[in-house]
């Protein structure tokens, strides 16, 4: 630690070393600009365990935010919260064979002597939610059934973690609904993605594209997937959020039947939809810069900070001057920073860091002038506000902020869409940090050959086309265009 005397303007200048600045340029290399951010920012850090990661307060508070949001989501589509168990018989997974293949590779087990067989630390809780399912339903009298948990996951990652956007472990809320019918489960699949589609955006400034999965790369064990998806700098699309149709195939498996109308048993349909704290990681690389974190305003848990300015002769009068605007500003969460030993210009510098939306800063000046200096975070922009003023303008100016984050992202968004008509262009184009649109026959055999010649892109979302077109790789005739990109 280097303590530095400074004169009577500003106490103490204290440099903890290794704790200042961000030492990496986003637009220069933006992974490990990443890192410094998630660092520095304090909102997570690496665990004794590879793969996983302590999260922070500065990163929990976000994602309490996003639940505190989406909890009301949950309540308007009549789902309850419940939590199911975090060990699964391994047994639960070999039951679905899909679902069980889709998840082979990433399961963690516990030994049990027990249970006389290996279980699972859930990778996603299907199995172990529709064995209970199986007992609860029994007529159509006790349906729909709509269940939500907050949970924690563990997913053996072997690709090179990062966090947030890819840990062994991490948080996530997953709906599990059942339904008498399919044309039920469909329009929840559909509503469900249009909820996290307007919570992306909404909520968190992150605008997204909506869409289904292809066959290769759809939920394991589900008849379709819809997927929101955005897209970060350096040209990598983000899964988002999913939600998918399960039709009947773990109804079957699980025997969640119900005896219908018709006095007849029927199976049920099912759907289950989540997201995780990756949205946290997606929050960082689209609207962090050079400075540190950007936290969109409605997510914040602390949207305005307050940096007095103290001198010895009007230390007192500034310092209640600003706990009497902290007061009137309590409802947008205000921090007040008096701390002592530290300078004004190393607070601005922490708090840019950790992404405050707005920072007041009040002198002895300001004081008299009955103003002061509100500085956004998003383009550092400054105005002296008149004292009467500062609610207002501290409200208007937070959605403005939430509005620019969002046209500045959306904007890069549209920019990159492109699109491509032979193997060569479309290696190009994912080259040059673009989502191209391309025909491409929906088969899982076609697409493992597309994104090897394309140098590891995967289709994003496929939809179907009124006019024909030829497969970009095979070249025979086909209705369906995917929109390829490399993909974290």
């Amino acid at each position: 630690m280097v303590i530095k005397k400074e004169s009577k303007k500003e106490n103490v200048e204290i440099d903890v070393k290794g704790s200042k600045g961000i030492s990496v340029n986003k637009e220069e290399n933006l992974s490990d600009w990443y890192t410094n951010v998630v660092q520095k920012a304090e909102l997570a850090d690496y665990a004794p365990i590879k793969g996983f990661m302590v999260i922070r307060p500065n990163a929990y508070s976000i994602w309490q935010s996003i639940q505190d949001y989406f909890n009301v989501v949950l309540k308007k589509h009549k789902v309850s919260n419940a939590y199911f168990p975090l060990l699964i018989p391994d047994s639960f997974f070999k039951r679905e064979a899909k679902h069980a293949e889709g998840f082979a590779p990433e399961l963690a087990y516990v030994k049990n002597t027990e249970e006389g067989e290996l279980l699972a630390i859930r990778p996603t809780s299907e199995t172990i939610m529709y064995d209970s399912y199986s007992k609860w339903i029994r007529s159509w009298r006790d349906l729909p059934l709509k269940i939500n948990q907050w949970c924690n996951v563990i997913r053996w990652e072997v690709k090179q973690t990062k966090p947030f956007l890819r840990t062994r472990e991490f948080l996530w809320q997953e709906g599990h609904c059942v339904f008498e019918d399919k044309k039920s489960a469909e329009g929840n699949m559909n509503e469900m993605i249009s909820e996290y589609k307007k919570m992306v955006e909404d909520l968190l400034a992150i605008p997204t594209f909506v869409g289904k999965k292809s066959m290769a790369e759809k939920f394991p064990g589900a008849d379709t997937t819809m997927t929101i998806e955005a897209l970060m700098p350096d040209g990598k699309c983000l899964q988002c959020g999913t939600s998918h149709n399960l039709g009947q195939n773990f109804a079957k498996t699980f025997n969640v039947s119900f005896k219908g109308k018709d006095a007849k048993d029927n199976y049920a349909w099912q759907t289950s939809w989540g997201f995780s704290t990756r949205l946290i990681g997606a929050i960082t690389m689209v609207h962090g810069d050079n400075k540190g974190l950007v936290i969109p305003p409605r997510v914040a848990e602390k949207k305005a900070v307050i940096v007095p300015i103290l001198f010895d002769d009007s230390r007192e009068k500034v310092l209640k001057k600003c706990s009497e605007i902290k007061k009137s500003l309590e409802k947008f969460g205000v921090i007040l920073d008096d701390r002592d030993g530290y300078s004004p210009g190393y607070k601005f510098n922490e708090w840019e860091m950790k992404g405050i939306p707005i920072r007041i800063e009040v002198g002895p000046k300001d004081v008299e002038n009955r103003k002061v200096v509100v500085v956004r975070r998003d383009n550092g922009k400054k105005e002296f506000i008149s004292e009467k003023d500062i609610a207002k303008k501290v409200e208007e100016t937070l959605e403005d902020i939430q509005k620019s984050l969002f046209d500045k992202a959306k904007e890069f968004l549209d920019s990159r869409f492109d699109e491509a008509k032979t193997m060569n262009e479309l290696k190009k184009k994912i080259d040059e940090r673009k989502i191209v649109k391309v025909f491409m026959i929906d088969d899982p055999s076609v697409e493992a050959e597309i994104k090897s010649a394309s140098g590891g892109a995967s289709s994003r979302i496929v939809e179907e086309s009124k006019k024909e077109g030829k497969c970009i790789f095979s070249g025979k005739k086909t209705n369906t265009i995917a929109y390829f990109a490399k993909s974290y």
